[in-house]
């Protein structure tokens, strides 16, 4: 019975703990000869043996795409350098089973997994996707490899690494569950279309301690399968990109619960935080906090549209639905001039966002003609953050929104400006408190409008100047604003 016994464990502890080296099957890892069949045979053996780790270490394996299977660790060892062919013809054509968005158009990528468990990518080393030498053509999608791409998985892991210019999206992690992605850094600045991590209708994500800089959005979540988003936090990561650092929404079909942005750095990018749902999904209960950001055009952006991109054979969705998005402790310095804003659409407003410990300074130089500018209401546009163009407030522009509150707003701007802080328009139930905003050449501070505007309350340590300086449009009701101690 104890030889039995002893028997068991060692074939337990010899189950995902052995080691296997392309180089026996083949590969040259010289950089010039290709070596995908090589480290695929590695990947299969170690598949069938039950699982453990392939080891490509010590040289430069040039590859097409491989497939990870279930249980096995792809390692990518320091001072290696796993790099994606510069051949189209060595990247698989490779449909997703799940029906998303794109199902149709995205189909090659250097490492795949679909419908996979326990799988990781791990090492000290560097994965190379080779993007420039795949330029973006119009009409030209399967010409441009994922460098990583898992689709309904469970268990993934990805940590160590340094990921380093994908043709597109660097990686694509397509209804996964339990995904932790740890200590990664991402360098793929080259051209547009090159997001760094997107979470597309997954559950149960974990990413921290990342270092991403991209030529499109750092982190990104998306729900193309119709299915939420959810249980996401990011941590203690440092983001620059040519578009949003921290965004949710682009694509929101399934919309977006139970997300958590926490302790980051955003730097020389285009719009910091941007919470959004423009194709009929559901956002909820969204908390971002302690994101530092330096050079950031548009720091905060929420935006509920109605852009209403339906998925393939559907119909287009109705209106959304944005509620409980809370945004907390953000320092900005050398922000753009367009302004913030926190916007829904004439039918749908959206509901409970509070903004509180915002400092931003602003570059301002706005004019007394961009104060009386009226803002278009775009609701079928793509989001972004200077999409309205620039705003009548210097500060935050707030429109279509009901349970908004703005707590200990401290907002500045380096050139002379003409607009107010604060400019609200058809709201209800807005409260700002302990607002310290500099004031510019017209003196307002903050302009509040529209018809249907309700429950205003103005209440903090600028009393006396807010009685000064509050402009009220000629349709707002007599008793739409209260101003309190």
């Amino acid at each position: 019975m104890k030889k039995i016994i002893s028997l068991l464990l060692l074939v337990g502890i010899a189950r995902g703990a052995g080691e296997w080296n392309p180089r026996d099957y083949g590969a040259q890892a010289d950089g010039r000869t290709l070596d995908t069949q090589a480290i695929q045979s590695a990947i299969e053996a170690c598949a069938k043996a039950g699982g453990g780790t392939v080891l490509l270490t010590n040289g430069v394996f040039l590859s097409g795409t491989l497939r990870l299977r279930s249980h096995v660790t792809l390692c990518v060892a320091t001072g290696t350098i796993l790099r994606g062919s510069a051949a189209i013809k060595d990247y698989e054509s490779i449909t997703p089973q799940i029906e998303y968005l794109y199902r149709a158009r995205f189909t090659k990528s250097l490492i795949f997994a679909e419908r996979q468990e326990d799988i990781a990518l791990t090492g000290g080393g560097e994965i190379d996707g080779q993007g420039k030498l795949f330029p973006a053509k119009k009409g030209d999608d399967g010409g441009r490899p994922y460098l990583v791409r898992f689709s309904e998985c469970r268990n993934v892991r990805v940590s160590g690494l340094t990921l380093r210019d994908s043709a597109r999206w660097l990686s694509h992690y397509l209804v996964c569950t339990n995904v932790a992605i740890q200590g990664v850094t991402i360098r793929s600045r080259i051209r547009e279309n090159r997001d760094g991590m997107d979470l597309d209708s997954c559950n149960g994500v974990r990413i921290a301690n990342c270092d991403i800089y991209t030529g499109d959005d750092s982190i990104v979540l998306k729900a193309t399968a119709g299915i939420p988003c959810r249980n996401v936090a990011v941590t203690n990561c440092t983001l620059s990109s040519t578009a949003s650092a921290l965004k949710l929404g682009t694509e929101s079909q399934g919309g977006f619960a139970d997300v958590t942005f926490e302790g980051c750095t955003v730097y020389d990018t285009r719009d910091g935080v941007s919470v959004e749902e423009v194709d009929g999904g559901v956002c909820e209960r969204v908390r971002v906090s302690g994101i530092q950001m330096r050079n950031v055009k548009v720091p905060i952006f929420v935006r509920l549209g109605n852009r209403a991109n339906p998925l393939p054979g559907h119909p287009k969705p109705g209106v959304g639905r944005m509620r409980d998005v809370t945004i907390t402790d953000v320092n900005a310095t050398e922000a753009g001039s367009s302004g913030c804003s926190i916007t829904g659409v004439l039918e749908q407003p959206v509901e409970n966002v509070t903004l509180k410990n915002i400092r931003i300074k602003f570059a301002g130089g706005g004019t007394a003609q961009d104060a009386a500018r009226a803002v278009p209401e775009r609701e079928a546009a793509y989001p972004k953050g200077e999409m309205f163009g620039t705003l009548p407030a210097y500060g935050f522009f707030v429109r279509h929104a009901t349970g908004i509150k703005l707590h200990d707003l401290d907002l500045s701007f380096a050139k002379d400006e003409a607009r107010p802080a604060l400019v609200a328009d058809d709201v209800r139930d807005l409260e700002v408190q302990n607002l310290r905003a500099q004031s510019g050449a017209a003196g307002a501070l903050i302009r509040v409008g529209g018809a249907k505007t309700r429950g205003v309350v103005l209440r903090g340590s600028q009393l006396n100047t807010l009685k000064q300086s509050i402009l009220k449009s000629a349709d707002l009701p007599a008793d739409a604003v209260v101003v309190e101690p």
